[in-house]
């Protein structure tokens, strides 16, 4: 499945909502041209809200990551939004969610770019905690469970 962008504008912030997988090839170019027409038009605070990506690659996080910079650069940020438990996981592995302020609510991510606004940005350790005590790699299959001896 092709990723779909769905655009909208919420109190001058742009929202761009995606369908898909973020993956290397058109998926992925998509989404950077989406984003650099967005600065070159002078909208420069993007929120990506991530609630139906079902997957991402090396190359969609290097697509993140670009898009962030560029961002920032221009005066502006990016804020991640409702990413999946998987891509929650991947961004904590990677260490991506330490430069990306990440999001459950659409108003808290809007209120981030208002200074003057009360924000809550997602409790990544309560996250954590409230993870499954396993050492497994995204993806894999769950481990079989140890057989009681006799």
């Amino acid at each position: 499945m092709a990723l779909e962008i769905t655009e909208r504008e919420v109190e001058g912030i742009t929202l761009l909502e995606l369908h898909g997988r973020l993956v290397a090839g058109a998926d992925a170019a998509e989404l950077r041209q989406r984003v650099t027409q967005e600065l070159e038009a002078g909208h420069k605070s993007i929120i990506l809200d991530l609630q139906h990506v079902h997957f991402i690659d090396s190359s969609g996080l290097g697509t993140l990551v670009v898009a962030h910079t560029q961002a920032t650069r221009a005066g502006g940020g990016v804020k991640l939004l409702r990413p999946s438990r998987r891509n929650i996981q991947l961004l904590i592995l990677t260490k991506l969610s330490t430069i990306f302020e990440i999001f459950d609510d659409e108003q808290a991510a809007i209120n981030s770019f208002f200074p003057d606004r009360e924000r809550k940005p997602f409790d990544i350790l309560e996250f954590v905690k409230s993870q499954p005590d396993e050492t497994q790699h995204l993806g894999a299959e769950p481990l079989p469970e140890p057989k009681p001896e006799p």
